[in-house]
């Protein structure tokens, strides 16, 4: 009897790209890249999931103003501005996005799919899904809040802080969700085990990721273009050979504020000198992967 997948190397066997069949894009397209939207609701009462000040005399305290506020410039402002730099660059992003906030912030939710944005679940609120005490009835609660919203379940999911238990992915196998984003291991799709069949990995990231750009790392505010270049001309020279999939990952909060969005937009600017490079959502990822490769069983 196979035993059923547990650690992350039973869910992910080794696989060097090196040693793989060519992926191909279609349309002669040589690149795929792919750019997800965060939208997130940080709860009042609880404490905050990032902070830009500490607490004065480092003392804790609820509610956290001003971290509150930080974030929640972001649904107010910073969202409307990523709506004008994809907009004019033409890209669909994939919304990663809180169940909860399709009923808090109802004119993002509406927004977005009203621009066919593709809709990603992103647990129902912000918070580590290993703290989650129901994740079942959590996943359940997300999918359905975006339905709601869409009247489809989404197929993607990727955890706060792409945060998963042990079996996560096996509750999410179970729900109906066809691809995670929590897996930064690889710059193509590839498949992962899970006691209810095999789900698609498709590459996130952390490198071209404001979070770590911005909130961890602290670099200055054109950090993302400059690093997004680096990264995008690497992985288009690689491509010659195989697809690669280059991931964009942004936060109203973050790249949304006045003195970053411009950084977003040149980097756009830059992608797009390249006739052959395939904007695409998360799903359309999945779907094209599946249509080249499939599950070893």
């Amino acid at each position: 009897m196979a035993v059923a997948p547990h650690t992350p190397p039973e869910r992910a066997p080794y696989s060097a790209i090196v040693d793989r069949p060519p992926l191909r894009l279609p349309e002669g397209k040589r690149i795929a890249v792919w750019t997800i939207v965060n939208v997130e609701h940080w709860h009042h009462s609880r404490a905050m999931p990032r902070t830009v000040l500490p607490p004065p005399m480092h003392q804790p305290f609820l509610p956290d103003i001003p971290n509150w506020a930080w974030h929640e410039y972001g649904m107010r402002v910073g969202f409307w501005r990523f709506v004008d730099v994809l907009e004019r660059h033409g890209v669909t992003p994939t919304l990663a996005i809180n169940g909860s906030v399709c009923r808090q912030y109802p004119r993002i939710a509406q927004e977005a799919f009203k621009r066919n944005w593709e809709f990603m679940g992103h647990g129902y609120e912000q918070g580590p899904m290993h703290k989650v005490e129901d994740q079942r009835a959590a996943i359940r609660e997300t999918i359905d809040s975006i339905r709601e919203v869409t009247g489809r379940a989404p197929r993607g999911w990727e955890g706060p802080g792409l945060t998963e238990s042990d079996s996560t992915l096996d509750w999410l196998a179970e729900a109906g969700i066809e691809y995670v984003a929590d897996w930064v291991l690889d710059d193509q799709p590839v498949y992962l085990n899970s006691r209810h069949g095999p789900i698609v990995s498709v590459p996130y990231t952390v490198e071209i990721n404001d979070v770590v750009i911005s909130a961890i790392q602290q670099h200055g505010s054109d950090e993302i273009y400059r690093r997004g270049v680096a990264q995008f001309d690497q992985l288009y020279e690689e491509s010659g050979d195989s697809a690669r999939v280059m991931a964009i990952s942004v936060h109203p909060y973050l790249t949304g504020v006045p003195h970053r969005i411009n950084a977003l937009h040149r980097l756009y600017e830059h992608i797009r000198q390249r006739s052959d490079v395939a904007f695409m959502t998360g799903e359309q990822i999945h779907d094209w992967y599946r249509g080249q490769r499939c599950p070893e069983l």
